[in-house]
Formats: C-alpha cells, sequence, structure tokens
C-alpha cells in the first residue's frame, strides 16, 4: 500500500499532513485529511470501499465535490500510485467466500 503525505484544503482550513495511496487489497485509491484530536477520527477520508474510486483523477473528483483540494502531489507520487494500481489485484478470500462485497 502506497502512502503520500500531501497539503488538503477546503477553503478555510489546511491539513498539511493529509495522506493520499493506493490500498491494493481494496483495489482502491484512498484519501485522509483533518484528524480530530481526541477521536483521530478524520473529516475527510474517502476509499474504505472495495472498488470505490479506482483511478486517481476519480478520488481527486470526489474530494473536490465535498470542498477540498489536493496539493502538493507530485508526478513522481502520480507515478507510484498509478503503478501500483495497474496490475490487477485477485478478489480477497473473503470476497470469494463471500463475505466480504
Amino acid at each position: 500500500m502506497s502512502r503520500h503525505i500531501v497539503q488538503i484544503t477546503n477553503g478555510t482550513e489546511t491539513d498539511e499532513q493529509g495522506t493520499i495511496g493506493y490500498d491494493p487489497p481494496l483495489r482502491t485509491f484512498f484519501l485522509q485529511a483533518f484528524p480530530d484530536p481526541e477521536t483521530d477520527e478524520c473529516a475527510l477520508w474517502l476509499g474504505t470501499f472495495i472498488e470505490e474510486y479506482p483511478t486517481l483523477e476519480s478520488i481527486i473528483e470526489a474530494a473536490r465535490a465535498q470542498g477540498y483540494e489536493v496539493r502538493g502531489l507530485t508526478r513522481e507520487m502520480m507515478l507510484v500510485m498509478i503503478k501500483e494500481a495497474g496490475p490487477p489485484h485477485p478478489p480477497s478470500l473473503g470476497e470469494r467466500l463471500g463475505i466480504v462485497r
């Protein structure tokens, strides 16, 4: 699983330690930012379901639709994530057994 630190803004606040990456078992890109200091729950947490965001573009668009902008995403970061997302990832054991959908 790749994890990269990026800046996430929502118009009034900025999280300098936002995280973007690719999760091979879920076959989705994910994005996390603005953790609550007491609970550590993130105000922005996308990509928690199987194949929810199959492309980098789709997760960036989903964040924008919620009023967030991703900044500091370098060409190298994008290439690493796209390369990781490229090969087919087989269904997990839970998926094959019908436990996870």
